[in-house]
């Protein structure tokens, strides 16, 4: 992981600690990081039948809106260059969010979301559309979260779903790092592909052969409990961190998580590493 892409929705400083996840996190990972600031159209935001006059405001606000995100980016770069970053970029962008992240995501290996109901795009069904819209690995903080060095102790839900596959295969970079891994090894769900694998492809014998020494437990629960099997585990080995595939049910909908991921997007109280 090379490039971190955190989403900024406010401007004021400091920093929110949401941020400051992001920024640590890269200086943990030693990588680059970009705080990136979208807001919508102007052209949008008008409601029907406005006056001329109230179309002007709404213009002039949206370019008051530019060049104070603009003036921004020096204080974002030293201060994630304070925190240890090598190197930190800023981008703002006028349009839909899903969209400018889908764009900036193309040289991102990484997206740090706040998952938040009170703040811009942070309710669990907004994180959700990130998620797919970047199609990237994303860590999903919640409220004041805390990161000093690497995390003690890691939960990493395994189930073999192909997402939890991706979600594993990015997460290598901190599962190398943690203190402690404990992989939650759920039953087998179907892929969906007419290809049967003689034996089950060995996620164990995968992270070991990476050098990530981890522990297993059984997740003796089906589809409906697994979130709150999932959390319930990382509360009791105080894991600051969870790594799980975002599973997908219906692959055509805006809303397409299945029900873990939608639990786990409810009720995290601790950052969520997901991968569709």
């Amino acid at each position: 992981m090379q490039d971190v892409l955190i989403y900024v929705h406010s401007l004021k400083q400091p920093w929110d600690p949401v941020i400051e996840y992001g920024g640590r996190l890269a200086a943990l990972l030693g990588a680059s990081v970009t705080g990136a600031y979208v807001y919508p159209w102007p052209q949008y935001s008008p409601p029907p039948f406005s006056s001329p006059d109230f179309i002007t405001l709404i213009f002039q606000n949206s370019r008051a809106q530019e060049a104070a995100a603009k003036a921004a980016e020096e204080p974002f770069k030293r201060w994630a260059q304070s925190l240890g970053v090598r190197d930190a970029s800023w981008h703002v962008a006028e349009g839909y969010l899903p969209d400018a992240l889908a764009q900036m995501g193309t040289w991102h290996d990484l997206l740090v979301l706040e998952l938040n109901s009170d703040a811009p795009w942070g309710s669990p069904s907004d994180v959700a559309s990130l998620i797919l819209a970047s199609h990237l690995p994303t860590v999903v903080v919640p409220d004041s979260p805390k990161l000093n060095g690497a995390p003690a102790c890691v939960v990493v839900a395994w189930n073999g779903a192909p997402e939890a596959v991706r979600a594993i295969h990015a997460a290598l970079p901190l599962l190398l790092r943690a203190k402690r891994v404990v992989m939650l090894c759920g039953e087998r769900r179907n892929s969906y592909l007419e290809i049967t694998w003689k034996p089950p492809f060995d996620m164990s014998a995968y992270l070991l052969r990476h050098g990530v020494k981890l522990e297993s437990r059984n997740l003796d629960v089906d589809d409906e409990q697994a979130g709150a099997a999932i959390l319930q585990a990382a509360s009791e080995l105080k894991a600051e961190l969870v790594v799980m595939g975002a599973y997908g049910r219906n692959r055509f909908s805006e809303w397409a998580l299945g029900g873990a991921t939608r639990h786990v997007l409810n009720h995290a109280q601790v950052p969520v590493f997901m991968r569709h």
